[in-house]
């Protein structure tokens, strides 16, 4: 599969500081959104080694020993071992970002969302924990592919709070888990097929806060591939946004 890939990053009106990072690997096939938090700018830090270190590990010639034991005993599906590698991949970057917050006392209490996409072939793997978010839009539907790591998401899925109502609280934003600041780590992870004309969008909550489903659609819809990330940040500005915005898309063709 061909893959095309454009990303846009912006601090916003509010914040001092951009806590986001975001890394386009297409030769790897590997893309990543992170959404770092933690006062005295340790959100920068947090999701900037969380990339690097996920980064390292997936494209990394040594194969972990979790990925290996997967093979070994429990799978042959390289599918199967791609996603046990994500998750391994998470759980290294949240060592390392509790191990710098031990060593730098001013970064205590950093942790950092993360999203990331590899494509391999004609399949997706993702994984995910946080609020950053993955969407998948194909022959004109959106379909969301992450399920936030929040509090609020909790009380949607227990059927005590409409999406709708969600959107409006102060807390939604109150995450179970997150890399580094929480610990060990149990990402979502999954693998689908990818068909040409497949649109992947990963953003930081920047975006999905002022901007729902049904917006998000409709942009991706009728924008070219080479300028929605740029359409999508804007669009999320200009509705009032008051985090740091950052938005990869992903674009696939037949080769």
């Amino acid at each position: 599969m061909e893959l095309e890939a454009y990303a846009r990053s912006e601090t916003g009106p509010v914040r001092e500081h951009n806590e986001d990072a975001w890394l386009i690997d297409l030769d790897g096939g590997v893309f990543v959104v992170a959404d770092g938090m933690g006062g005295h700018a340790a959100g920068e830090v947090a999701s900037a080694m969380a990339t690097e270190v996920v980064h390292q590990t997936l494209v990394g010639a040594v194969d972990p020993d979790e990925t290996r034991l997967v093979r070994d005993h429990a799978s042959e599906d390289p599918a199967d071992i791609l996603r046990e590698r994500l998750r391994y991949a998470m759980n290294q970057a949240s060592i390392h970002i509790r191990r710098e917050a031990e060593a730098r006392p001013e970064t205590r209490g950093m942790g950092t969302t993360l999203v990331v996409l590899v494509v391999d072939g004609d399949h997706a793997h993702l994984a995910h924990v946080g609020d950053s978010r993955a969407y998948l839009f194909r022959e004109g539907r959106l379909v969301r592919l992450t399920r936030d790591h929040t509090v609020v998401q909790q009380e949607i899925d227990a059927g005590r709070l409409t999406p709708e109502l969600a959107r409006l609280l102060p807390h939604k934003h109150i995450l179970t888990q997150s890399v580094g600041f929480h610990g060990p780590v149990e990402p979502d992870t999954t693998t689908r097929m990818v068909e040409p004309g497949d649109v992947f969008v990963l953003c930081s909550d920047g975006m999905t806060d002022p901007l729902d489903d049904a917006a998000i659609q409709r942009i991706v819809a009728s924008t070219p591939l080479d300028m929605l990330a740029h359409v999508l940040t804007e669009e999320a500005l200009e509705a009032g946004s008051e985090d740091n915005v950052t938005v990869i898309v992903v674009g696939a063709s037949r080769r």
